[in-house]
């Protein structure tokens, strides 16, 4: 599973399933990082609102695989929206990271962490004014590749109508029970690679029978199946593990869910609730 890679617009490849970093402190992502590669992972996400940049780098330049073989992705933080200060970010993350550059690098939110599910502002100019610092990046040769998390198809639309350079990935929630189905197919038509993050809803899928039935049919986990199902909806995969053992049970999914169960699993019950997890704003919470 580790070769296995998804081709972005640009010629740029990329490898279907990566290491999240969401919530992993920066003491301790040097060390993840070199366990998943030294398992054969070869795509690490990350993102400036993580605080932990700083050792995802460490990890890459200490895990013995030389850089050109391995994959990062970061994001801008949701706050940047002007040139001014996402370009500053952009200089920050490479500082951090300690790399001469970033694999793709994406605005990690549309709207600011404080106005997701409170304001309909998109905030269209601040992100194409982020876009903007993005593809000056982009085309100086810091950034290989460059798209956009948590970007609705309207969010979408305004960059395809009025930026230069299209966005290559949307990095989105996506699992069984809450699965964006027609974002993902419009986004895909554009030719913009997708992207699931929490793709085990944060641990909540273990909770649910159902998924649980249908894992136990094949022979896998339930975090196995979960992982599966984005792989196989086209998208790259980005579970976040810190024992050694769950990475590795992460890349184990290297089996085939037959059409008419693809179909039941996309009409599991939608998710109520995350559990604790629920006050964060990408699973319907506010700050």
């Amino acid at each position: 599973m580790y070769n296995k890679a998804l081709e972005l617009d640009n010629g740029i490849k990329v490898p279907q399933l990566a290491l999240g970093t969401w919530l992993v402190d920066d003491d301790k992502a040097a060390e993840a990082v070199r366990s998943a590669v030294e398992l054969g992972y070869r795509h690490i996400d990350t993102a400036q609102a993580y605080a932990n940049e700083r050792g995802v780098g460490e990890g890459m330049r200490t895990c013995g695989v030389p850089r050109e073989k391995l994959f990062v992705t970061t994001k801008v933080a949701a706050e940047h929206k002007d040139y001014e200060s996402a370009m500053a970010s952009i200089e920050e993350s490479l500082a951090a990271l300690g790399l001469d550059y970033i694999d793709m690098m994406i605005i990690h939110s549309p709207q600011p962490w404080n106005e997701v599910n409170q304001s309909d502002d998109r905030h269209f100019e601040g992100n194409l004014e982020a876009w903007r610092a993005l593809t000056d990046a982009y085309e100086a040769g810091k950034i290989r590749a460059i798209g956009v998390s948590n970007f609705l198809k309207v969010d979408i639309v305004n960059l395809l109508e009025n930026a230069e350079v299209r966005p290559m990935v949307n990095q989105v929630l996506c699992h069984i029970s809450n699965t964006p189905i027609e974002l993902i197919e419009y986004c895909q038509e554009q030719g913009i690679v997708m992207e699931a993050y929490s793709p085990v809803a944060h641990g909540e899928a273990l909770k649910n029978p159902v998924i649980a039935q249908i894992a136990h049919k094949y022979g896998v986990s339930v975090p196995q199946l979960c992982i599966r199902y984005d792989l196989q909806l086209g998208m790259i995969a980005l579970p976040k593990a810190l024992n050694p053992q769950h990475m590795k049970d992460n890349g184990d999914v290297d089996f085939e869910i037959s059409a008419e169960d693809m179909k039941a699993l996309k009409s599991v019950k939608r998710i109520e609730n995350y559990g604790e997890a629920s006050f964060f704003p990408v699973f319907g919470g506010r700050l």
